[in-house]
């Protein structure tokens, strides 16, 4: 291997983690480049949510090694996987329905201003950046000052993908964000998460819906029973290949040919 290449912009190796007596990562080894888009398949308890918040610091694996560009890194938490620069948006969103747009996208770092000495919310800054940020990832919101509760789904995890952005990540985790959207909505958020990898973001995207990896990821991985099954690159496999990697074996073997050879 040549000693002046690339390193992987994260790489996990023999990742583990368990429950009690339940297994849920047996060593997954995990590769991203700069600037690329993997998908993450697998059935349910497969474990990718798993891996992804090992990635992300909400989970402390058991052993294993994680690596930023080519440098070992140890979470204990979220925060430190912030200061990393890598970023989750979880399924649940965890955006505050009650508070507008600006107010989600600058929750906990308000801008703010002295009045007579007495520090203020900057109420005019805040919805000019936001309006800043919206715009150059190229999202259609048409008021910051709307209550994120009166916007559609697809807006909603638009609003979510943003704040993460906006923290200028290395690494951008998404967890089903094309879940329940409908297909125009699909679109918006498949095309906003190509403006992100433009950027240079390595992006990791957890989605049942297959179809919309084929449009935007570089390969996918696919994950079984807490284990690396297969990875592929997107111009070298198909849907059916892929689908038949996350379930084939658990319905073959309670097929009616196997039942009866038996």
């Amino acid at each position: 291997m040549n000693s002046d290449a690339i390193p992987p912009r994260v790489r996990m190796e023999n990742i583990t983690k368990s429950y009690g007596a339940v297994q849920s990562l047996r060593g997954v080894t995990l590769e991203v480049a700069p600037g690329e888009v993997l998908g993450l398949v697998g059935d349910n308890g497969a474990g990718k949510s798993t891996v992804s918040k090992v990635l992300a610091g909400a989970v402390i694996p058991d052993s294993g090694r994680i690596e930023i560009d080519g440098e070992p890194v140890r979470f204990e938490d979220p925060g430190d996987a912030r200061k990393h620069r890598i970023e989750m948006v979880y399924q649940d969103l965890s955006l505050c329905d009650t508070v507008d747009v600006a107010g989600n996208l600058f929750f906990g770092r308000e801008p703010m201003r002295r009045m007579l000495g007495i520090p203020m919310l900057d109420h005019a800054k805040m919805h000019h950046d936001a309006r800043e940020m919206l715009d150059g990832l190229g999202i259609r919101i048409p008021s910051t000052r709307l209550d994120v509760e009166n916007l559609s789904g697809g807006q909603r995890q638009a609003i979510a993908i943003s704040r993460a952005v906006s923290f200028d990540p290395k690494v951008l985790i998404m967890d089903e964000p094309t879940a329940a959207l409908a297909v125009a909505e699909v679109e918006a958020v498949l095309e906003l998460v190509q403006t992100i990898s433009r950027r240079g973001v390595s992006v990791i995207l957890i989605s049942h819906r297959l179809q919309d990896l084929f449009l935007v990821c570089d390969r996918i991985s696919v994950m079984y029973e807490g284990q690396n099954v297969a990875d592929r690159k997107i111009g070298e496999t198909n849907l059916e290949e892929i689908v038949d990697l996350i379930v084939g074996r658990k319905f073959k073997a309670r097929s009616a040919r196997a039942l009866a050879e038996n």
